[in-house]
Order: C-alpha cells, then structure tokens, then sequence
C-alpha cells in the first residue's frame, strides 16, 4: 500500500473555515472590469450574469474560488471582462451579421463576490444604478395577493355526496 504523504483528506479540507466574516476592504472596479448580477448558475463553475453596461455575459468562477466562495442568483460579482473574447464590435466583418449590436457569446471571469454589506455600501456610493435590487438572502416575492391562501376549503356536504 502507499504511504500518505499529505496532511489529511477531504474531511479535513471541509473542516477549514477561513475567516470570512471579518471586514475587508471594499474593491472598487478598475479598468477591464465590471459589476454585474448573477442572473442564474449553469454548473461547472460557469453562472450567467447581467452586466451593468446591460450585456448578458457568461462567467467562469475562477479556481481560487471554486467550492470555497458560494455564489447564488441575485449576488453582486466583479467581473474582469476579456479583451481577447469580449465586445463583437472589434471583430465585426461583413460575414459576421450581429444581432442587436453585440455577439452572444461574451465570456468573463468572476474575481470577486460582493458580501451584502458590500453590495449596500456600493449602491449607497452610486458604482451600482438605483434600478438594481438587491436581496440580502431576504424571500423575495414578486406577487403580492393581498393576503389571499392557496389552499381549497371543503365543506362536509361535499364528501357525503361522494
């Protein structure tokens, strides 16, 4: 049989727990970045999210936080946008017809996940619009019924005849 030659297993690698939940200071965008929302999560490390400058873009959760930073539908990102595979105009030909100006298959890569708090302090300092929301984990509910049940009440008169 081999001989272990490392510190531990998967167990020990789940029972880390970085100390996240301190402050950190905040990180604004810089040049070749961008803010964005995810809009839903694909798989194999890839979300979709909705820039600020209104493109759909498809993100690449890089590796140093794969299974380490958890990212939902609805957190705010910062995405490094790519020069090589980004905006449609620079490659546009005339065999390359565009649809509404831009090419559907720009790609980025997520660099950092903005904590709540975060998020709040972004919008408050106006680097995110008014019209994005922002759900801190809270249930949000798109239709408000006024209170109306869903559920069907049968009366006692009703079974007998059956």
């Amino acid at each position: 049989m081999p001989k272990n030659k490392g510190k531990g297993g998967k167990n020990r690698k789940r029972g880390k727990n970085e100390a996240d939940d301190e402050k950190r200071e905040l990180v604004f965008k810089e040049d070749g970045q961008e803010y964005a929302q995810v809009l839903r999560m694909l798989g194999n490390g890839r979300c979709e999210a909705m820039c600020i400058d209104n493109f759909k873009r498809l993100c690449h959760i890089r590796g140093k936080m794969h299974k380490k930073v958890w990212i939902a539908a609805g957190d705010i990102i910062l995405v490094g946008l790519r020069d090589y595979q980004g905006c449609a105009f620079s490659r546009m030909t005339k065999s390359q017809p565009l649809l509404d100006g831009r090419d559907k298959d720009d790609k980025a890569d997520v660099i950092l996940k903005y904590m709540p708090d975060e998020a709040r302090l972004l919008k408050a300092y106006g680097e995110l619009p008014d019209n994005i929301r922002l759900n801190e984990g809270l249930n949000v509910e798109d239709e408000d019924d006024g209170g109306v049940d869903d559920y069907i009440e049968f009366e006692d008169e009703d079974i007998d005849k059956i």
